[in-house]
């Protein structure tokens, strides 16, 4: 029985999260082994304005793995579930993930043309995400030392990404951003680690928020 496609999985589920909160922020699936041996690992990614704890993360993976059970698509091949957040080095491309990553500070790309935001500056530089204003979102530059806010177009932004911070920004700083959105980890607290593997989330190891991972069998969908 061939795989279901990203796309039909994307379907499938994209009501319940959003019944249950969240924003479907992607679905990936891969495989190990071959014919009878083979096995499907499925990786949901959802986000939401507040803080996503792990109980309910685990609520959702199992109700994902229910339907997943009743649907079938993976017929008599067992899948591992994996139900997650986004790590904290995501890019932003929609305006929930620039208003979520209020405080955080970004790694930005221009597009060719648009110009700096300061006279002389260049096409590609950090910055601190500040307030979202319908196209424009605020940006601090200056670092700890000499932070100010400019504004810059979100059409004038090809890519930003958010940056892993192993040190406090400056009061300053987050005080012009806006500061942290209620509910999100502080930059250069623990908080701030990437998600845990689902290899690491089984048997006694301690959870974190970030993932969940539902049984590797399509009859059971219990989470581990």
């Amino acid at each position: 029985m061939p795989m279901p496609t990203e796309e039909r999985l994307s379907q499938l589920i994209a009501g319940l999260v959003e019944r249950r909160g969240f924003d479907l922020e992607g679905v990936e699936i891969s495989t190990t082994g071959k014919h009878a041996e083979a096995q499907a690992r499925v990786k949901v990614t959802v986000d939401s304005d507040g803080p996503s704890d792990l109980d309910t993360i685990a609520t959702l993976s199992t109700e994902l793995s229910e339907l997943l059970d009743e649907a079938n698509d993976f017929g008599e091949t067992p899948y591992l579930l994996e139900v997650t957040t986004p790590g904290v080095d995501r890019p932003l491309s929609a305006d929930r993930h620039w208003r979520r990553a209020r405080g955080r500070k970004v790694r930005v790309l221009l597009r060719d043309g648009a110009p700096a935001p300061e006279p002389g500056g260049a096409a590609k530089f950090e910055a601190r995400v500040g307030e979202l204003s319908g196209e424009t979102v605020a940006l601090v530059l200056g670092g700890k030392h000499k932070p100010h806010v400019v504004h810059v177009p979100l059409a004038d932004i090809a890519e930003a990404v958010v940056q892993v911070e192993f040190s406090k920004p400056g009061a300053k700083e987050l005080e012009l951003a806006g500061g942290i959105i209620p509910g999100r980890p502080v930059p250069g607290q623990q908080d701030d680690e990437p998600a845990v593997d689902a290899a690491d989330v089984r048997g006694s190891t301690p959870l974190l928020p970030e993932s969940v991972t539902a049984s590797d069998s399509p009859t059971e969908g219990t989470v581990e």
